[in-house]
């Protein structure tokens, strides 16, 4: 779980030091943040799954991350968990701070 805590700062270094041009980058970095994120838990839950002898190999390994990617991306873009508008407003939040403090 370590390296995904690792994707999970990168990302959010990332998304805070991007300097966003104008509101909408900001969300737009949010909503990726957050439908990578979420792929990441969604492969999570489905290696729990089990799929019996139609399984296995290298060609499930990368359909279930297709999967996962899709699901999560679709997750996001409802913006129904509430992860993007929180990271959002961090992002908002960090740039006022910036400005506020270069003045």
């Amino acid at each position: 779980m370590e390296i995904l805590g690792d994707q999970v700062s990168g990302a959010m270094n990332s998304a805070i030091h991007t300097k966003p041009k104008e509101p909408d980058e900001a969300k737009e970095s949010a909503r990726k943040f957050e439908a990578m994120f979420l792929s990441q838990v969604v492969e999570e839950m489905i290696k729990t799954v089990d799929i019996g002898e139609f399984g296995g190999g290298d060609a499930e390994e990368k359909w279930r991350s297709f999967l996962a990617g899709a699901v999560a991306d679709q997750i996001a873009q409802q913006g129904s968990t509430g992860i993007s508008q929180s990271i959002e407003m961090a992002i908002n939040r960090y740039k006022s701070a910036q400005n506020q403090g270069g003045k």
